[in-house]
């Protein structure tokens, strides 16, 4: 697999995960589809969904509840695609769903591996391939970014590294779609700020590729700690999207 066939298959999951077509995303000009979650879609997208935007940096997709497809057709044509993700302007979006009864949710920053620089990180400690089998007893607090316990199916493989047999970080991937695997990575505090995040996400992604999956990795924008490990563990920055839901949802998240 080489970056260009990596990034058809993300702009086509894309596509599935929001009811357009993959060339929507490059064809230069802002598009807005109805919603539509297909059953090709990321297993973690959960309706209800009022919008959600897409972009890969060409253009905005946003997919739209007929209900908010004036105020969203406005937005991405008033301001420019890449401030749509940030404030002030997502303040002009918020305001007038909040009207209808919805809430910005969700904002994310997504990754894909660079093959000419994805390689197997070294690592001082240990590290070990485990397969679905060997996570059945990790679902604890500190492996919560690694491994979903409410999604236990979906977690396929993982890369522990261990200090004398004791599990010191554990990175692991979802399968979240059937072409895509997500990775997330934990590693206990004393052991951080040693490559290990990296070592453990870079030999995870290239185990991915051997199945013929494409890895992936998803950061907020300011959790430079993620972001960081994604850059050395050869990811870049592919892809962002945004997510409006019911006020209440939101609203349930921040009590």
């Amino acid at each position: 697999m080489n970056n260009q066939e990596i990034f058809q298959i993300a702009v086509e999951q894309s596509a599935l995960d929001i009811g357009c077509t993959p060339s929507d995303f490059l064809c230069g000009r802002n598009v807005v589809v109805p919603f539509h979650l297909g059953p090709g879609a990321r297993k973690y997208y959960k309706e209800p969904i009022a919008c959600h935007l897409v972009s890969y940096g060409n253009n905005i997709v946003a997919s739209v509840q007929e209900a908010y497809r004036g105020i969203v057709e406005e937005y991405i044509e008033k301001f420019a695609a890449c401030h749509c993700f940030e404030t002030p302007n997502l303040h002009w979006l918020n305001e007038r769903l909040e009207t209808m009864g919805q809430k910005i949710c969700f904002m994310a920053e997504y990754y894909l591996p660079d093959i000419q620089k994805l390689v197997a990180q070294p690592c001082r400690y240990e590290v070990r391939l485990l397969e679905q089998d060997d996570l059945a007893g990790l679902y604890q607090p500190e492996w919560s970014n690694a491994l979903c316990e409410s999604r236990k199916e979906l977690d396929v493989l993982g890369m522990g590294a261990y200090d004398h047999g004791k599990l010191i970080g554990l990175a692991g991937c979802s399968a979240d779609c059937a072409a895509m695997w997500q990775i997330g990575i934990d590693v206990l505090p004393r052991y951080r700020r040693q490559g290990i995040a990296a070592s453990l996400t870079s030999h995870l992604a290239m185990e991915i590729l051997k199945k013929g999956k494409v890895p992936f990795y998803c950061s907020a924008w300011s959790n430079l700690g993620s972001v960081r490990n994604a850059l050395k563990s050869g990811f870049l920055p592919a892809w962002v999207e945004m997510t409006a839901k019911p006020a209440e949802i939101v609203d349930n998240m921040n009590r």
